[in-house]
């Protein structure tokens, strides 16, 4: 049994659960998915009975983060643009291709609420440059804070922002950014508030999970400090999840198929 159960989650299947709120409507705080770990994986004479294919636009992905601030981050996202592909923004809508998206399942910013460097990208890249540049400057005062870990963790997403505006041009042709090889280009669904590869590049096909399939159990998680690393906020966690299992649980979601 513990032969098989390696197994699965190495190559078929694990679960993760939502952290943030950068996928909603699509995925919700305190949603926890089965995720199939094998049909984004390369074919494999070893498991000639498991599907496998390549990403596809469209797909909602697991992924270790590239240049992530934190040793293993694991994020969900939406790719949005596979390799070859020429994306831009405009006023918050997508083109790929030459091709208005139609995305039902985003969650536009407001009219009064569009950012030029984000919503416009990547075509206001001095913009993004002074947003990273001005986040940056703030955080000088609170790198001795406790915890440091936050603050240590945004400093290291506005330094990746100023060198990924630097490596942006290489890849911009008649003002579309082109996906390299090898390459994804993911976007949370909630476009205002998710850190994706407009603002830290491109996830590498290698690092890539898997897919979100189901949730089979969502949680109203209450708002807590930036860390819940520690054993104490894990411990507390679940005790908090023991109490409220009853009226915390979305009944409504268990088994949601993911799209």
């Amino acid at each position: 049994m513990l032969a098989v159960y390696l197994f699965v989650i190495a190559f078929i299947a694990q679960n993760f659960d939502i952290p943030s709120p950068s996928m909603i409507n699509t995925l919700l705080v305190g949603d926890h998915l089965v995720v199939d770990r094998q049909t984004p994986a390369p074919s494999s004479r070893w498991t000639p009975f498991l599907h496998s294919r390549p990403v596809r636009r469209g797909d909602i992905i697991v992924f270790y983060k590239p240049h992530s601030e934190t040793p293993g981050m694991i994020l969900v996202k939406r790719a949005i643009a596979i390799a070859g592909d020429r994306i831009h923004l405009q006023g918050g809508t997508v083109w790929v291709n030459g091709v208005k998206q139609a995305e039902p399942y985003a969650i536009q910013p407001a009219g009064n609420n569009l950012v030029s460097y984000r919503d416009n990208f990547p075509s206001d890249l001095s913009g993004m440059k002074q947003w990273a540049a001005s986040d940056l400057a703030t955080r000088d005062l609170c790198q001795n804070a406790q915890p440091a870990a936050p603050c240590l963790a945004q400093i290291a997403i506005d330094e990746r922002a100023l060198t990924w505006v630097h490596e942006i041009p290489r890849y911009i042709q008649g003002g579309d950014l082109v996906v390299p090889q090898g390459s994804v280009f993911a976007m949370g669904d909630n476009r205002a508030d998710s850190l994706d590869s407009r603002f830290w590049g491109f996830v590498p096909e290698k690092n890539i999970l898997g897919r979100p399939l189901f949730v089979y159990w969502s949680f109203r998680t209450p708002q807590g400090p930036p860390d819940q690393t520690g054993l104490s906020s894990q411990l507390a966690a679940v005790f908090y999840e023991a109490r409220h299992l009853r009226d915390g649980t979305r009944w409504k979601r268990t088994f949601h198929v993911v799209r």
